[in-house]
């Protein structure tokens, strides 16, 4: 029996108590995408950092999606949610590579490369040393399965999820809370980054291929550390991106506070 059966399969004596169980569950996984979504710089953020690591960290970083299809013979369009990886972000949309093969749907293939929205994901996660981060979703999955089924689904994944009633945003933020507000390789190379740009001052007006300079990047991304940097320097704050968007701009958009306010 897969996960999803184990959790939604479940029939209770009484058609009522089955409606409201479903009902719940509906509710939870659907509060649980819309915290995905609000805390999916997290998720960039590490993986940001990562694309710059010489020794890769992460295990793997997906990102979830919902991929719907209208049926022959079926009132409602087919939904299946699936994994994509390889993931990059410019501030406006999220690129991957479709890691399932679809179970009904035939307008997707496993290793399409799809472009969504953040508000249209349902779910992300990665994993560091075999510990997940994120994954909200997934702990909605877990609260309904007793101990044995829990142990059973990590076992088959092979990583520690946790207690279900948490989701973890940050590298070791128990431990650190800070790293919450700053990634730990934000202030650790920070001295490295400054003498870099120092000796490399055409990085500080360089362009991407999606139209974003370094400040902007750094702001999608909320390193602070790294901003304060490129400004100290001289970087023109003023500077619209590709899409016509200012450093603070997406600092705004991604809700990275402590960015904002030194870009305001």
């Amino acid at each position: 029996m897969g996960l999803f059966s184990n959790l939604f399969g479940k029939k209770n004596s009484e058609e009522k108590d089955s409606t409201v169980f479903f009902a719940q569950q509906d509710r939870l996984m659907e509060e649980a995408s819309q915290d995905a979504q609000k805390n999916f710089k997290y998720f960039w953020r590490e993986l940001y950092w990562e694309y710059r690591r010489i020794i890769p960290a992460l295990d793997f970083a997906m990102v979830k999606i919902p991929f719907e299809q209208k049926m022959d013979g079926q009132p409602e369009p087919v939904v299946e949610h699936m994994w994509i990886n390889n993931i990059n972000f410019d501030g406006e949309t999220i690129i991957g590579e479709l890691v399932n093969q679809p179970n009904d749907l035939t307008n997707v293939a496993k290793g399409d490369v799809v472009h969504k929205k953040v508000s249209e994901i349902s779910d992300w996660m990665f994993s560091i040393q075999g510990k997940t981060y994120g994954g909200f979703t997934i702990q909605v999955i877990r609260s309904g399965m007793n101990d044995m089924e829990r142990q059973n689904h990590d076992e088959a994944w092979g990583l520690d999820f946790g207690d279900y009633n948490e989701v973890l945003l940050a590298y070791e933020q128990k431990e650190r809370t800070e790293n919450l507000v700053d990634h730990p390789m934000s202030k650790n190379m920070a001295e490295k980054l400054g003498e870099f740009l120092e000796e490399n001052p055409n990085e500080l007006t360089a362009i991407d291929e999606n139209g974003l300079n370094l400040l902007h990047k750094e702001a999608i991304a909320g390193n602070k550390i790294s901003i304060e940097i490129l400004l100290r320097l001289g970087v023109d704050k003023t500077l619209t991106s590709g899409h016509g968007k200012t450093a603070l701009d997406y600092a705004k958009s991604m809700n990275w506070e402590h960015c904002t306010e030194i870009l305001n």
